[in-house]
């Protein structure tokens, strides 16, 4: 008897909701019976889904993701994911780089895949240092864009409709510090 195919898809933004319906139609192709998604930042600590799907899998079943990225944010992070579920017996199949921990290839092919793909990681954001380092020598860099502010005025109103600060949050795709720094910024 073989296990069940779970697949996991995410995204980092409500933005990406294209992306994310792309992600489920492709694990729902390949006839996955549960597919756990979610909109959250690889780097955020607290991605629900991941965490039930992660709990859902039981011995002899197979878990899906489209890309290594949508699973983990770094090579370490991942590997530990890949580990923990081949200690449950639990298999990882990552579609876009045709790995299937199953078998002792597979779990080369993962391991140097994903060593490059920190390198990349790491390169790029090397250069992204100097980059920033120069504008700031020439005095063009001026940072990222305040995104949360230009929603203080959304905040606000749903503030007077009496909203909660999770419930401001979550409708204006913002962190509750976010929401926090917005009530504080508009205090007389």
């Amino acid at each position: 008897m073989t296990g069940a195919l779970v697949g996991y898809a995410r995204t980092s933004t409500v933005e990406q909701q294209a992306g994310l319906e792309a992600q489920v139609a492709e694990l729902e192709a390949i006839g996955c019976a549960k597919v756990f998604q979610e909109h959250v930042s690889s780097v955020d600590a607290q991605r629900p889904q991941l965490r039930a799907a992660l709990d859902w899998v039981r011995d002899g079943d197979t878990f899906i993701v489209t890309r290594p990225d949508r699973l983990a944010r770094s090579v370490t992070d991942l590997l530990k994911i890949v580990e923990d579920l081949k200690a449950r017996n639990v298999t990882v199949r990552i579609m876009s780089m045709g790995v299937d921990t199953s078998t002792a290839t597979g779990m080369l092919i993962l391991q140097v895949l994903g060593a490059v793909s920190q390198w990349e990681r790491n390169v790029m954001l090397e250069r992204q240092r100097a980059g920033i380092a120069k504008a700031k020598a020439e005095g063009r860099y001026r940072g990222r864009a305040p995104t949360a502010r230009v929603q203080t005025p959304e905040v606000l109103r749903l503030k007077a409709e009496g909203r909660t600060v999770a419930q401001i949050a979550e409708a204006v795709g913002i962190s509750r510090a976010s929401v926090y720094r917005a009530f504080a910024e508009s205090s007389p």
